[in-house]
């Protein structure tokens, strides 16, 4: 599953560096890398690696490892060392532990309360598919799927429980980038996030809150069994457990 082929990002494309805009940028095109699963899990990775990969100063790097590092998308191995998150058996039951304790709460409190432009969007945002083998669209089907989760999110009300939904949605990606693209999701996908979007359409709370249950444990059997099933993703991207990481200064 290893990948070269990402396009380099020049220098002259970044903005200049005024008002931190150098350094958010670089933010943003590392992290969103590691999502994509570009930067693989368990990848070993230096300031210096950064900047020629996207194009970018040694400050700018450094700047955007110390706030992925904060964010838990990269470990410090040492003092200089880092390494992209592995994604491990732990880390995924984990992450979808915590998907269901925040997001069945979310929708339940969702219910009845999408105004017509969220309803419209959602309803695009669900019909979205997939082509297996074809990175470019399972990535727009899967930022598809974390908008979709997040407008829930937002709906809810709760401004706090909906930022750190939004915060887990990008883990819960990076996950789903090895996974869609072993096998097609699609029909399930739309199928649930249609059930999903009728009951909070409808104002059903019981119901929406079982939806959002029984597909948050859909989506970790997928994720799991593509783990399983894959020795490219066994041997390259997964482990059993994670390097422990050193502590932050």
């Amino acid at each position: 599953m290893r990948t070269r082929s990402a396009t380099k990002t020049t220098k002259k494309e970044l903005p200049t560096d005024k008002n931190g805009m150098l350094a958010e940028t670089a933010y943003a095109l590392i992290k969103r890398s590691i999502i994509r699963c570009e930067l693989e899990p368990g990848q070993p990775i230096t300031e210096e690696q950064l900047g020629a990969r996207f194009g970018i100063g040694r400050a700018a790097a450094r700047s955007a490892i110390k706030r992925l590092y904060q964010e838990q998308f990269i470990h410090r191995v040492t003092r200089n060392r880092y390494i992209i998150a592995p994604i491990t058996l732990k880390h995924v039951n984990e992450l979808f532990e915590l998907r269901l304790l925040l997001e069945p709460p979310a929708a339940r409190l969702a219910a009845g309360k999408l105004d017509a432009e969220t309803q419209r969007r959602l309803q695009e945002l669900a019909r979205a598919r997939y082509q297996v083998g074809d990175r470019k669209s399972a990535e727009a089907f899967l930022r598809a799927n974390t908008e979709f989760h997040a407008l829930i999110a937002q709906a809810s009300g709760n401004s706090l429980l909906a930022s750190v939904i939004r915060g887990m949605l990008d883990k819960v990606e990076r996950v789903h980038h090895m996974s869609h693209l072993l096998r097609d999701r699609s029909a399930e996908a739309i199928h649930e996030h249609q059930e999903l979007l009728d009951a909070l359409i409808a104002g059903d709370a019981d119901q929406a809150e079982q939806v959002m249950i029984q597909q948050i444990l859909a989506a970790k059997q997928f994720v799991i069994e593509a783990m399983l099933a894959s020795s490219s993703l066994q041997t390259v991207n997964v482990a059993l457990s994670s390097p422990r990481p050193e502590p932050a200064e």
